[in-house]
């Protein structure tokens, strides 16, 4: 009988020490009984997913936990994305990953527009296309913030910010850079033309919520490729996200996708029908993923006890479901760990290196400890190639 493999990925969880917490991290702080077994019965250890010389993402650090090295694989965050939205690039084609985002005094106040909803975002993108649009470009509705922009034939060379992680950064200062920069800051100022008096502001004003500003473009790229994790591992997978991210990449690797009804990218997610669905894709699937976004959009937000919470979340309502059922099997092995750390203190992602704790059949315990970055530390376990861990998860 074939293992059967989960993986558990509570996004930027992982954190510094904070006052807040009497000196813990928002994982020590966070009731997480189910975390802490596995990492006391199996084994724990440290993990760099982001590799020396990369900008610090979830993109890069989820292409490595899935087994992919960036610096053979990687092309841009907005290419993988548009192949989770069916969006067919040609050779020569660049994408770029479009925010809707609020901009106040002149500073990156809201990488989310308040989370706005989609569909009001894809109201707004309808809007873009209508009134900037051209035959060399087209804006394509994501989730949520989370949208694309696709120029044909096009020839950029630019040095573009991700906006949430420069949250209280004069904009001036983060603005595109280099071949073809111009463009980019044209459509981003004639959005904001356009945004200025949109029916959609005016609710969102009267409502008291974050209005939508302006797009932000950034992590932009050509057409990704990636090997088939079969072909590479010999086992067949299957994803549970709610971002489009996880979603391109498990695609990439001919993962299949489980959508999972009420799963928002935000801590209102559906938590128990992630955990149902991962349970129930166990009887078809060697390996299964589980991606949860929650911790890592609290910690943009800096709001230290909603991370806390949304860990706490994870922990009772997908790891402790998922453990006791994949316990069921003959043979089996769960790993948890977040894909980097996004403090709360900065409001951004960082490439700390993370922890990770697994447990299951022929995983000895090394040190019985509860899942933490400091605990994870003084395991003496630390994988330096974060893309070597799913080998080592698998095959250890």
């Amino acid at each position: 009988m074939k293992t059967k493999y989960v993986i558990i990925v509570p996004d930027g969880a992982a954190d510094e020490p904070l006052e807040e917490f009497g000196g813990k991290t928002a994982l020590q702080a966070a009731k997480t009984p189910n975390m802490d077994k596995i990492s006391a019965e199996g084994r724990i250890g440290l993990v760099r997913t982001v590799p020396p010389g990369i900008e610090p993402g979830s993109d890069v650090a989820q292409m490595s936990l899935l087994g992919y090295d960036p610096l053979t694989f990687y092309t841009g965050r907005a290419p993988i994305e548009a192949v989770a939205r069916n969006i067919n690039l040609g050779p020569n084609d660049c994408v770029f990953r479009c925010n809707l985002v609020t901009i106040c005094d002149g500073k990156m106040e809201d990488h989310s527009a308040g989370h706005i909803s989609t569909e009001e975002a894809t109201k707004l993108i309808k809007d873009l296309n209508e009134h900037l649009g051209d035959e060399g470009f087209c804006f394509y509705p994501g989730v949520s913030y989370r949208h694309l922009l696709v120029f044909k034939d096009a020839d950029f060379d630019v040095k573009t910010y991700p906006p949430h992680d420069y949250i209280g950064t004069a904009v001036e200062k983060i603005l595109p850079r280099g071949k073809g920069a111009d463009i980019l800051v044209e459509l981003i100022v004639r959005s904001q033309q356009l945004f200025t008096n949109h029916d959609i502001n005016k609710i969102k004003k009267d409502l008291g919520e974050n209005q939508v500003s302006s797009i932000w473009l950034w992590g932009q790229g050509k057409r990704a490729k990636m090997e088939s994790f079969k072909k590479r591992f010999g086992l067949a997978g299957a994803a549970i996200t709610a971002v489009d991210l996880v979603k391109g990449l498990a695609t990439l690797i001919g993962f299949d996708l489980i959508n999972v009804p009420g799963a928002t990218g935000f801590v209102d997610t559906n938590y128990q029908g992630k955990a149902s669905a991962a349970i129930k894709a166990l009887e078809k699937y060697d390996v299964v993923f589980i991606h949860i976004e929650a911790p890592d959009e609290a910690s943009h937000s800096g709001n230290v006890e909603m991370k806390k919470k949304a860990i706490e979340q994870i922990d009772r309502y997908i790891v402790g479901p998922v453990l006791e059922a994949l316990q069921r099997y003959e043979k089996w092995r769960i790993l948890v760990l977040p894909d980097h750390p996004t403090p709360l203190a900065s409001r951004a992602h960082s490439a700390e290196p993370v922890p990770f704790a697994m447990a299951g059949n022929d995983v000895s315990s090394v040190l019985r400890t509860a899942f933490s970055e400091a605990d994870a530390a003084k395991s003496g376990i630390r994988i330096e190639n974060g893309f070597e861990l799913m080998e080592y998860f698998l095959k250890s």
